[in-house]
């Protein structure tokens, strides 16, 4: 399997998350950044062209020499600079309170101990920093979940440690963010596609600063606010 982790997957994620409807997200979950960005899960650079004029710098996270090698012309015709910091998101080799914001899009899925890393994101921002989320995760709709709890051995093997069932909103929580608002969505695409698209959308911040209170919303009544037990 270390060719396909390590060659595959990365073009195929390069491939299949740049799109129309996931740079909509995309778009949506940047606007808000500025200063100093860690960005985990880097990859190919798909973020790189939307982060707005207040971002001075974006530093990259990114396990995937492969995923860096693609990212490479994205990287030389962006606005921001880049800097490649790391390989690993459950252990950064950044200063504590040194960043501004963090930015995380289809990456806590994959990472081993997604609360390690997010506890990690806390540490590197300053008080009142904040944290940028869109992800895939579980779904509130009962027979969606366990669908993506029949696949997951599966995705794993196929997606590089990919999890179709993790609640990203409650990692957040617990990894010592204060969430201020989530938002729910799906992808659109055929019905046996929707335990691979359930989104999570959102930002969090660090104590210290200035909060606000959370804000839930989804866009399908269908896959309304609660998560199943």
């Amino acid at each position: 399997m270390g060719i396909w982790r390590d060659r595959v997957v990365p073009r195929a994620a390069d491939f299949a998350l740049d799109n129309r409807e996931i740079r909509r997200f995309r778009e949506e979950v940047v606007a808000g950044t500025s200063g100093e960005v860690v960005e985990v899960g880097f990859g190919s650079g798909l973020n790189l062209a939307l982060y707005p004029p207040a971002v001075t710098k974006v530093l990259a996270v990114e396990p995937s020499a492969v995923a860096t090698r693609l990212a490479a012309k994205r990287i030389g015709s962006a606005r921001v600079p880049v800097e490649v910091v790391g390989l690993d998101a459950q252990q950064l080799p950044l200063e504590t309170a040194s960043a501004d914001a963090a930015v995380s899009t289809f990456t806590l899925c994959t990472i081993p101990d997604p609360r390690r890393a997010l506890e990690e994101l806390l540490r590197v921002l300053r008080p009142g920093g904040t944290f940028h989320f869109l992800e895939h995760g579980l779904s509130p709709v009962p027979a969606v979940a366990r669908w993506q709890r029949r696949l997951n051995p599966l995705q794993r093997r196929l997606a590089a440690g990919c999890h179709l069932d993790r609640q990203i909103d409650r990692i957040v929580e617990e990894a010592g963010f204060v969430l201020d608002e989530v938002r729910n969505d799906e992808m659109t695409g055929p019905l046996p596609l929707r335990p691979f698209g359930y989104l999570y959308i959102g930002t969090a911040t660090k104590p210290g600063g200035a909060g606000r209170s959370i804000e839930r919303r989804a866009s399908h009544p269908e896959t309304a606010t609660s998560s199943p037990s």
